[in-house]
């Protein structure tokens, strides 16, 4: 009896000091992952404030940049500020530039981002276009000059043949500078001479819209052979029009606006050779082709088929442009000073160029038209 007792009682306190033991365990456990926590918050919590107050986010931007960048002590993002700010960037541009890679804030200014800086100087930028051009586009911040920068720029001045129609094509498209040239650029190019089309209509592509060679060669193959079934001679500029506005949509995009072009009683024909002479009026959006639409035609009274052989006209504001022209014709026409406009004269024509046909012409005759039209052009 007393051996039983004994016994239960040697278990029951093993037991309870195995269930001390692993009490005591809990609580060490718990106790070294609260402190874990109470640092992670700290230095979260700090992150959020210098976020807050030295850069100007909100609480929101600030707790979701967080998640990407902790530091427990100003001086490397301070150092960083201080240094974009040395450089000619504004308060709005910093905060762009963090946010949009927030990891900058861990950067060796002298070390990593001062050459990059030097370099682009030297090339031509100055310190405004500079602060501007990596604003917009951060992650050349983060690009190796070595390996990316300074080779990407030797081979588009060797393109042009000139470092300020290089300089010009990095400002449209900073990317340029960090885009994989062997993989893309290059190709496309290739692609393009192989098909017949020249090498002036190619590189003052690369000049003036840089991203548009910036994409899948496969693609590009795909691209081509479509333009080339529409039979547009591939030596015309025009070529690369319709390439291009092509490769800004998606087929099932391409196919819904043939659609609306169609609701509005255009034939296939008609589509295809709007097409051909602008190629733009395919990258309209569709709310805005049944805008124009119906102001030209319902509005004013055009023929969709006249609007077809005009397709440049779908690219137009139709508020700052289309609607206060249309209705100084309509006035001009009602009182007999002028018989028919011809809508590339119309909606085509620069605002100084119709200011000069028009304004100068009826400045005596109609002057009131000419008051009212400006009073619409600059709502």
């Amino acid at each position: 009896m007393i051996y039983s007792i004994f016994r239960t009682s040697l278990l029951h306190g093993r037991q309870a000091m195995a269930s001390s033991q692993n009490f005591n365990l809990s609580i060490t456990k718990i106790s070294t992952t609260l402190r874990f926590f109470s640092i992670s918050s700290n230095e979260h919590s700090f992150t959020v404030s210098y976020l807050i107050n030295k850069c100007g986010f909100s609480p929101e931007s600030a707790s979701r940049t967080s998640n990407y960048v902790h530091f427990e002590t100003p001086e490397k993002p301070d150092s960083l500020i201080i240094f974009l700010d040395n450089h000619g960037f504004s308060k709005t541009q910093i905060k762009n530039l963090i946010k949009r890679q927030p990891k900058l804030l861990y950067s060796d200014t002298e070390k990593t981002l001062l050459p990059k800086l030097e370099f682009l100087y030297s090339i031509g930028f100055s310190m405004p276009e500079l602060a501007k051009l990596l604003s917009d586009y951060p992650p050349l911040l983060r690009a190796s000059l070595e390996k990316r920068i300074i080779p990407s720029f030797n081979l588009l001045r060797n393109l042009f043949q000139s470092d300020d129609k290089a300089i010009k094509s990095i400002k449209r498209f900073a990317g340029i500078l960090v885009s994989d040239f062997e993989k893309n650029l290059l190709p496309n190019m290739n692609i393009l001479r192989g098909i017949g089309v020249p090498e002036s209509n190619i590189l003052l592509q690369l000049h003036r819209k840089p991203r548009t060679l910036m994409f899948n060669p496969v693609r590009l193959e795909e691209i081509v052979e479509e333009v080339k079934r529409m039979g547009i001679d591939t030596s015309r500029k025009k070529f690369l029009d319709v390439v291009f506005a092509m490769k800004s949509m998606t087929k099932s995009t391409l196919e819904k606006k043939i659609d609306v072009y169609k609701r509005w009683g255009w034939s296939d024909q008609e589509i295809h050779e709007a097409f051909r002479r602008y190629p733009l009026c395919m990258t309209v959006s569709e709310d805005k082709i049944m805008a124009i639409m119906d102001f030209l035609v319902n509005k004013m009274g055009y023929s969709s088929t006249l609007v077809a052989k005009q397709s440049s006209v779908l690219s137009r504001s139709l508020e700052k442009r289309i609607v206060p022209r249309a209705l100084f014709a309509q006035e001009l026409s009602s009182k007999g000073l002028v018989n028919d406009f011809k809508l590339s004269v119309l909606f085509d024509t620069s605002e100084k160029t119709f200011n000069k046909m028009f304004g100068d012409y009826f400045v005596k005759k109609a002057p009131e038209l000419l008051k009212l039209y400006k009073e619409n052009v600059e709502k």
